[in-house]
């Protein structure tokens, strides 16, 4: 437990203390310290750094063994479960109370920009998989004999890193999900799969919202009109056999 919780210590303070220099070293000269590029550049080098770190200090493992398997199967219902379970998500979101959404602007300008993606899409699956399955996760299952304890409490880790209210639920919620089939396997690389395609599919569809909508964030009404429900179906019809197959077929 120690342990987990110092390796989450360690990544908040790396993205608070590098989004920082990079914040005063763009206003040393000029440019917009809160402007998409910052905040891109900022996350970008926490990122390299955190993956850098945990990977030379050896707090997290790097292995090919699990990809040795060739579970080309489980990589496909992984990210038909990912698929599947956006439309859900969100209708979850929009039931629970509205909460303090402090990271919308810097998450829009981030979402709203191109070299964005590198953020959302690539190094934020790969690095956050890296930590909080590969490294603080894993120390959990060392640390407990009920692992559903363990994945508990690194999915809470993963939703108060997030920081921002809105986001927590829905980070909590998924870092369950992808805290079993870490379990399972003893591998990232499901999460890191099913991390990349509900981030690719989210950053695709803002931009897309925007263009439609002229929002971000629009609604499931303002998408579906008044079918929500008949989508929230659809979309568990996808999520809950995939779900099913990731079950039958995960192995260490």
């Amino acid at each position: 437990m120690k342990n987990a919780i110092i390796y989450t210590i360690i990544f908040a303070s790396i993205q608070f203390v590098m989004g920082g220099i990079v914040m005063g070293v763009f206003k040393l000269i000029g440019l917009d310290p809160i402007g998409s590029v910052s905040l891109i550049t900022g996350s970008i080098l926490s990122s390299i750094l955190a993956f850098a770190l945990f990977i030379i200090c050896k707090w997290a493992e790097v292995s090919p063994h699990w990809l040795r398997t060739r579970p080309w199967t489980v990589l496909l219902w992984t990210v038909v479960a990912s698929l599947g379970a956006l439309t859900p998500s969100i209708w979850l979101q929009e039931m629970l109370p509205e909460l303090p959404n402090v990271a919308e602007k810097g998450l829009e300008s981030i979402m709203g920009n191109r070299l964005g993606y590198v953020v959302i899409g690539l190094l934020a699956p790969l690095v956050e998989e890296l930590v909080f399955r590969g490294a603080i996760l894993r120390s959990l299952l060392r640390w407990h004999h009920n692992h559903w304890v363990a994945i508990a409490i690194s999915a809470l880790l993963f939703a108060l890193t997030h920081v921002n209210p809105a986001q927590m639920p829905h980070a909590f919620l998924i870092g369950m999900l992808l805290g079993w089939m870490y379990y399972r396997t003893d591998s990232i690389i499901p999460g890191v799969v099913y991390h990349w395609a509900n981030n690719s599919v989210a950053y695709v569809m803002y931009n897309i919202s925007i263009a439609l909508y002229g929002t971000g964030d629009p609604t499931l009404e303002d998408m579906f009109g008044s079918s929500v429900l008949l989508s929230v179906g659809f979309s568990l019809l996808i999520m809950l056999p995939a779900i099913y197959q990731l079950n039958l077929r995960m192995k260490k």
